[in-house]
């Protein structure tokens, strides 16, 4: 028996790409998954089947807007309902820049010229959202003494990157937010930590094309995310707080992380 066959990991943004790749590594774990996604339907529908398939102890779905408060405080009572207290959250929703240009990774976006809806739409759900979802579920891990929050970030050179606004900057807050709530989680027996891909993956938050590939000229399979989300996600990590983790130098599930996938980083940082 697995150690993650007794945990209940809650998802966001899993209905493809890195919360898939996620999805399925935690399940193949036996991990209880409630895995969530902007409307639910269809694509989450067939991710929960795979994860099922995979060997997830059960699993639930949920479809709603993390940038809606209200809405990730009912879709996480509504997990633990369904599938036991949580014992970890992975903040993975996020938007980029495909909503200020298509081109942006071949002609840098200038600020001036975004969308402002856009902009708040971006910050809503990366900053907001994994803060809303934070909120709703640490109240019920600190009462229990345990409970992990993992944040889905993105590379130092990514964060002030030209043309990279506001995706880049609304990362680098995300990972300032990380900082302050793992020392404010100190001593609680929840922790909070960053995992990152470490480069430009394959998913739906770069444009489609033959030519599809980061601004760094390279294009990492999702599946990077898979070891280093267990380990974090189950009870080798414990204790651990306050770091940031790379995926792309983890060897194999429940590792623990090379010294490659886990750079010490200074506090404060000014990237």
């Amino acid at each position: 028996m697995s150690a993650l066959s007794q945990g209940v990991v809650m998802l966001t943004g899993a209905s493809r790409g890195l919360g898939r790749a996620m999805a399925l590594a935690l399940a193949g774990q036996g991990a209880r998954l409630a895995l969530c996604g902007a409307t639910g339907g269809a694509t989450l529908d067939a991710v929960a089947a795979e994860a099922r398939a995979a060997g997830a102890g059960a699993v639930s779905t949920h479809g709603f807007d993390v940038a809606d408060a209200a809405a990730c405080a009912a879709a996480v009572a509504a997990a633990e309902a369904a599938l036991g207290p949580l014992t970890a959250l992975v903040n993975n929703a996020g938007l980029g820049m495909r909503l200020i240009s298509e081109r942006f990774t071949t002609e840098p976006a200038p600020f001036w010229q975004a969308d402002p809806a856009a902009w708040q739409r971006i910050v809503a759900t990366n900053v907001n959202g994994a803060f809303h979802m934070a909120r709703a579920a640490a109240p019920g891990m600190v009462a229990r003494g345990a409970g992990k929050i993992v944040n889905i970030s993105t590379s130092d050179v990514t964060m002030v990157r030209r043309g990279y606004a506001p995706y880049g900057p609304s990362k680098a807050a995300l990972e300032a937010a990380s900082r302050i709530w793992a020392q404010d989680l100190q001593g609680t027996g929840v922790t909070c930590n960053v995992f990152l891909p470490g480069g430009a993956a394959d998913t739906d938050l770069l444009p489609p094309g033959p030519d599809r590939r980061g601004a760094d000229g390279n294009l990492l399979s999702p599946a990077v995310m898979a070891a280093g989300i267990v380990w974090l996600c189950g009870p080798w990590s414990d204790g651990t707080t306050g770091r940031r983790f790379i995926g792309r130098f983890w060897p194999d599930p429940g590792d623990p992380p090379p010294a490659a996938a886990c750079p010490p980083v200074p506090r404060p940082a000014i990237l």
